[in-house]
């Protein structure tokens, strides 16, 4: 079976896709059955984000790309300092980079999969709301008890 389709009309990497009206695109696939001489024309439904509607001279989307890289590497550079030097310092800031990784990740989840204004609304106010309880949860535990670094120690240690 084959299937062909104008990849330049669905990504929106420099060219912008035709017909782009809906969030649902409609693109004609051509699929040539083995018993029939003609193709038949099938209707592929692709679903495209939100964020494709931003203007194109908006650099915020580029921005918090980075600001998501950056703060992956800065998790990645934070294991080792937690473990050599654990201290409330890298306990608040585990507890922030933490939540934000977390809330950025989960709202890309939440972008890619619930639709409609009214559920769009509703998982955001959620997702802002876990986000919220996470931070105010891992801060109450670094001041409380043992912190987040000595707790994964004790963890490890047993």
């Amino acid at each position: 079976m084959a299937a062909l389709i104008r990849l330049s009309s669905v990504c929106r990497r420099g060219i912008k896709p035709l017909f782009y009206q809906s969030a649902l695109l409609a693109r004609p696939l051509v699929v040539p059955n083995k018993y029939q001489e003609q193709p038949h024309l099938l209707t592929a439904r692709i679903h495209s984000s939100q964020a494709l509607y931003a203007g194109s001279d908006s650099k915020a989307a580029s921005l918090h790309w980075t600001a998501e890289r950056v703060l992956s590497i800065l998790l990645l550079a934070m294991g080792p300092v937690a473990y050599f030097s654990p201290g409330p310092v890298i306990d608040y800031s585990l507890a922030a980079a933490l939540t934000l990784h977390g809330h950025w990740g989960i709202g890309q989840v939440l972008t890619d999969y619930v639709h409609g204004d009214t559920k769009i609304k509703i998982a955001n106010a959620s997702l802002f709301v876990l986000s919220t309880v996470t931070f105010a949860g891992l801060c109450y535990f670094n001041y409380n008890d043992v912190g987040i670094c000595k707790a994964i120690a004790l963890l490890w240690s047993k």
